[in-house]
């Protein structure tokens, strides 16, 4: 048995009617329906901040869901991740109200400029005091590709491509541009008798003219707290798994089983020292739900009324959209095989993997042993629960979870009253306030180590504004 150390406790959401937990809108309990009102946002924050989390994960998709039945009837109707609204505006808001509570955002690279997204991170790095991370992805549905202005779907791999050379740009912005001590501040004085805000020596155009982005420079906004915001990542194609070794801090990963996610954990880690970077410097987490109260009997009367709800036509119709595969002509105890799209390759694979040697159905794919769901589940009281989780890491290499609502914010609630003390008890949870999110999650400072490949942008590697524009 291993060490056992604090793990990374994420809520896990998506500003929709409904994230992953399909059908559960219909519960009388579940509050997903506020998902427009900045009331719900705050609460939601507070609840979880109070509840010990580190930080609230929040998920993103930029077109219908159109692949099943080739229309985008079914998640309308369902309420499958249908209607969506933009996450990044969010945080703002609930950063007032909480003092600890980190955010990861999920933004694309495929259809923003690293110029403008640099300054967005900036701004909430400063708001938040340190406390925001990037989701990084490169979006996987058709039907955003048609409404961005493209004809069909950039393909997978140069997806990954554009995004090597947009995170290039977005380092050289957030570290390479402006000195930390840019900012002067001196309304006047012997030496400027004028004023000085900014130093103009100290802020460096990046001078990028590359295959995808051309960005002179220099950055817009003054260093934030971090600089670079923490980077979360979630690609588990071959061509993912390599982004994610060079860049990610915080991986979210995948598999169809225990052995799937330590297979993905091991092969990433071995790229990531082939890119030069420490063991640990990735942290690993997974989705999980879980459906406790205060014995395993009410957990478990509580798990068969919320599977009164669940549905598995919507689990099928946004399973389609992920993997870019129309399931609609697919009887649901079917077997899953194995395809190239351009859309959620490491999705499909995960359940016609030959390295399992199992075929996996729909319907189990789908369908979790709770019923809801096809991440892993957890149903039981307080002890049960947190047995549960603490075996789960173990058996998959990871250290920590995105926790999905059932139903929100009850979940939250749920597990905040009577896991969160359980963990407390057995010493899984961070209790000090940190500098920063990734001073949180690494127990380091603020800004980005030596060996991730951000620290190679240093202000001295660009020409100064003064030498650009003469």
């Amino acid at each position: 048995m291993s060490v056992k150390k604090p793990i990374i406790l994420n809520g896990f959401t998506m500003n929709t009617v409904n994230h992953v937990s399909y059908g559960l809108w219909r519960h009388p309990q579940d509050e997903t329906y506020r998902h427009t009102e900045i009331a719900y946002w705050v609460e939601l924050a507070k609840t979880l901040e109070a509840g010990g989390f580190d930080a609230l994960f929040i998920a993103d998709a930029l077109g219908h869901l159109d692949v099943y039945g080739g229309n985008s009837d079914a998640s309308l109707q369902r309420g499958i991740q249908s209607p969506v609204n933009d996450p990044l505006l969010l945080v703002s808001a609930m950063a007032a109200a909480t003092k600890n509570l980190g955010f990861g955002v999920t933004v694309s690279t495929t259809y923003e400029q690293p110029y403008l997204l640099a300054r967005k991170f900036t701004t909430l790095d400063h708001l938040t005091k340190g406390r925001v991370a990037w989701n990084i992805v490169t979006s996987q549905l058709d039907s955003a590709a048609r409404n961005l202005g493209l004809d069909v779907q950039i393909s997978h791999d140069e997806r990954y491509e554009i995004a090597e050379e947009f995170l290039e740009v977005a380092y050289k912005l957030w570290q390479g541009s402006w000195a930390d001590d840019a900012v002067v501040r001196d309304p006047g004085s012997e030496n400027n008798p004028d004023g000085l805000y900014t130093d103009p020596s100290k802020v460096r155009s990046i001078a990028h003219h590359g295959r995808y982005f051309k960005v002179p420079g220099p950055h817009l906004s003054e260093p934030s707290p971090q600089r670079v915001p923490v980077l979360f990542q979630a690609g588990g194609s071959p061509r993912g798994q390599r982004f994610a070794a060079r860049h990610a801090e915080v991986v979210f990963v995948a598999g169809a089983d225990e052995a799937g996610i330590r297979r993905n954990v091991a092969a990433i880690k071995a790229l990531a020292r082939d890119e030069g970077r420490s063991p640990d410097a990735i942290k690993f987490i997974s989705a999980v739900s879980v459906i406790t109260a205060e014995t395993d009997a009410l957990a478990e009367a509580k798990q068969q009324d919320y599977g009164r709800y669940y549905d598995v036509h919507g689990a099928v119709v946004h399973y389609s959209a992920t993997t870019g595969v129309d399931f609609a002509q697919q009887d649901i105890d079917t077997p899953i095989r194995y395809r190239e799209t351009d859309s959620n390759r490491s999705v499909l694979r995960m359940f016609d993997d030959p390295n399992s040697g199992r075929s996996w159905t729909l319907r189990e794919a789908l369908v979790s042993k709770s019923g809801i769901g096809r991440s892993k589940s957890f149903v039981g009281g307080p002890e049960s629960v947190a047995d549960g989780i603490e075996s789960w890491l173990e058996a998959t290499d990871t250290d920590g979870i995105n926790l999905i609502h059932v139903i929100s914010p009850g979940s939250f609630v749920d597990f905040a009253t009577h896991v969160v003390p359980e963990l407390r008890r057995r010493e899984r949870l961070r209790e000090t306030p940190a500098n920063s999110l990734r001073g949180k999650l690494f127990g380091s400072g603020a800004r980005p180590p030596v060996d991730h490949p951000s620290a190679r942008f240093k202000p001295s590697s660009f020409a100064s504004i003064k030498a650009l524009t003469a």
